[in-house]
């Protein structure tokens, strides 16, 4: 990565949207040596309603902490890709979790992947963890932050006891997006 990299994250509260820009944001900044901002936004509602994160990941500080036009966008509900999806950069990234999410009206040059993350999520027994197998998904996918920065982030961040399970959640995510990205294994 030579230049900032804008970057969104969408859902609805619940799903722990802001945790995984949280996480994220932590990999990149406090264990990978990169600059990071976080902004969040809520509906009125605290569960249920809209909500994102947007964070900007740069090697170099970072200036405006606004993202204008994300060049990855990941999506946790159909509400989350339909308002979002149009700010998304020319050549953007969309991830989107594929069992809730179909992605429509698409520009021609956005690059689609997609993961069953609420699948694995309750394979792994708990239907919780679907941000932290995105952010798995994420990590393999984008090949933005190192993969061992985002362990020690998933482990710093999540409940104490639960970082067991989060970091399998992680583990299930990150070897999903390998099998898509093949270029990221060198992470």
């Amino acid at each position: 990565m030579n230049k900032p990299v804008e970057i969104k994250i969408g859902g609805f509260g619940g799903q722990g949207v802001i945790l995984a820009g949280m996480i994220i944001g932590k990999a990149a900044s406090i264990y990978d040596n990169k600059y990071a901002t976080l902004i969040q936004s809520f509906g009125p509602e605290a569960r249920g309603s809209a909500c994102s994160a947007q964070l900007i990941i740069s090697p170099q500080k970072i200036l405006y902490p606004y993202v204008t036009q994300p060049e990855i966008l990941m999506v946790m509900s159909q509400e989350a890709c339909a308002k979002f999806s149009p700010e998304l950069a020319n050549n953007g990234l969309l991830l989107i979790e594929e069992e809730l999410v179909k992605a429509q009206n698409l520009k021609p040059d956005i690059k689609l992947f997609g993961i069953p993350a609420t699948r694995f999520a309750e394979e792994l027994g708990k239907r919780l963890v679907l941000n932290i197998v995105m952010v798995g998904f994420f990590a393999a996918i984008t090949n933005l932050v190192s993969a061992d920065a985002f362990r020690k982030a998933v482990a710093d961040s999540v409940p104490k006891g639960t970082e067991k399970l989060n970091l399998q959640a992680f583990e299930k995510g990150y070897n999903y997006g390998l099998s898509l990205n093949p270029v990221a294994k060198t992470a």
